[in-house]
């Protein structure tokens, strides 16, 4: 009898830890997270094609959500499983899983108007407010010590003078959840869209709020479920005059397009080459298998590849990413030189992308011809300038060092290590550079906020 009752209260506990388990993993990331988006050690990847698109599904929901124009940024954070977040007020992070199994573009857009619901609301902020003011903070640390505490059999001990604090932390999660529904649910009827993404999604994961906790999507942990939640969210978007509009068919085909391309990199080839069989000409389809043929082979199957990708251009010439497409095929088999002119082409065809002017600046530097390091400096300054990113400013630091700028070589390493969240690299390199930079020129300043940063774990 009694090595039963020991096994009900470790249940309960379980139990407990089961309940806590979003707020825990969220509130923990609250309290030490720089200001870097890299250094919240998320694997975030950047690409053109799909960052426009992501954009276009968001601009107007943000702008609904009176988010402002450019202030909130929409991540993509590479892993398989399915899940969407927000940090900060700054970001919403979607995972490369969720934008593959999403079949629509109405999916993904309703992910993100939940998200900007958690933004507009103050939600993280009241989060933190309150762990600021009471003892959930001190509750939340001592969770991770459960482990310990239930096979001791003291578990039930830790959570007697705490439950009450856990349970109004969890119904105010959930007060927040249905709040970022509703306010979802307005912005995709200010824009004329239909909620039934958002419900489809949430529909595909209520079925998880009866498994265990360790079996669950991290969408789900992060997203409960609440059956009554569910059903409101149900009437309200069956009650919108918007129900029935579908995504435009330019929108789907890039939906597609972009579900391709994740496949094509980020799955094995055969698995690509079983969902888009030869005997599927369709645009994405052509699109999967030329990636996936030359991730299969390489250097190797670069002839095969080409062939693909200039029978995609063929057709569609004034698609920018084709032709960037055909130069990472050539950068990645060493032909830096012959990536240039397609490269030159993305460049203008999209406009002046910035990432796609790194990818320029990167190919000009790799033929070591002196004669380009200039042109080079240059698109990376620009590019900077519209979009600051780590391999942006490491290319500029290798065209400084070439053009014997040694200390702006300096100051560019220690922006890319400070937006690659080393800090104390970032600082070592801006220390140094600041030395041979002229006091109180723009470059001097920023090293010097470098070196005097201190983030919240410092505090």
């Amino acid at each position: 009898m009694g090595k039963l009752q020991n096994r009900t209260i470790g249940g309960a506990v379980r139990a407990r830890v089961g309940l806590v388990a979003a707020v825990l993993v969220a509130a923990l990331t609250f309290f030490s997270a720089p200001t870097p988006v890299s250094a919240q050690g998320l694997p975030l990847i950047r690409d053109t094609e799909i960052e426009n698109l992501l954009n276009d599904y968001a601009r107007p929901i943000f702008k609904a959500a009176g988010l402002g124009e450019g202030r909130v940024a929409v991540r993509i954070v590479r892993s398989d499983i399915f899940n969407a977040f927000v940090l900060d007020g700054r970001n919403v992070f979607i995972h490369t899983g969720a934008l593959m199994q999403a079949e629509t573009p109405n999916q993904i857009i309703g992910v993100i108007a939940h998200e900007a619901g958690h933004i507009a609301g103050g939600h993280l902020a009241a989060l933190r407010s309150r762990i600021a003011r009471d003892q959930t903070r001190a509750l939340l640390i001592r969770m991770l010590g459960l482990g310990v505490a239930i096979a001791t059999g003291a578990g039930e001990a830790v959570f007697a003078g705490d439950e009450l604090i856990m349970r109004s932390l969890l119904a105010e999660r959930r007060s927040q959840e249905a709040a970022a529904d509703q306010a979802g649910l307005r912005y995709l009827n200010a824009t004329g869209q239909s909620g039934r993404g958002m419900l489809e999604t949430f529909e595909r994961f209520a079925q998880q709020e009866y498994i265990s906790d360790t079996y669950k999507d991290p969408f789900v942990r992060s997203h409960p479920v609440a059956t009554d939640r569910l059903a409101r969210l149900r009437e309200l978007v069956q009650n919108s005059p918007y129900y029935n509009v579908t995504d435009p068919p330019q929108l789907q085909l890039r939906h597609d397009m972009m579900r391709a391309k994740l496949a094509g990199y980020l799955e094995r080839p055969q698995v690509v080459f079983n969902r888009y069989p030869r005997s599927d000409t369709s645009l994405p389809a052509r699109y999967a298998r030329a990636i996936a043929t030359f991730m299969q082979g390489g250097q190797s199957a670069l002839p095969a590849a080409l062939e693909q990708v200039d029978a995609l251009i063929r057709e569609r010439p004034d698609n920018p990413y084709f032709h960037e497409l055909k130069a990472d095929f050539l950068t990645r088999s060493g032909k830096s030189r012959e990536a240039i002119a397609p490269l030159r082409q993305a460049l203008r065809l999209s406009k002046g992308a910035s990432l796609i002017r790194v990818q320029l600046a990167s190919a000009l530097l790799a033929t070591n011809d002196p004669k380009v390091v200039g042109e080079a400096a240059d698109l990376l300054r620009k590019s900077i300038i519209e979009d600051e990113n780590p391999r942006a400013y490491r290319s500029l630091a290798d065209a400084y060092y070439r053009l014997g700028r040694q200390a702006e070589a300096d100051a560019a390493i220690a922006q890319a290590y400070f937006l690659e969240g080393d800090v104390k690299q970032a600082q070592n390199f801006a220390t140094r550079a600041q030395r041979a930079l002229r006091q109180g020129s723009p470059t001097w300043l920023k090293m010097d906020d470098i070196i005097n940063y201190k983030s919240s774990s410092d505090l």
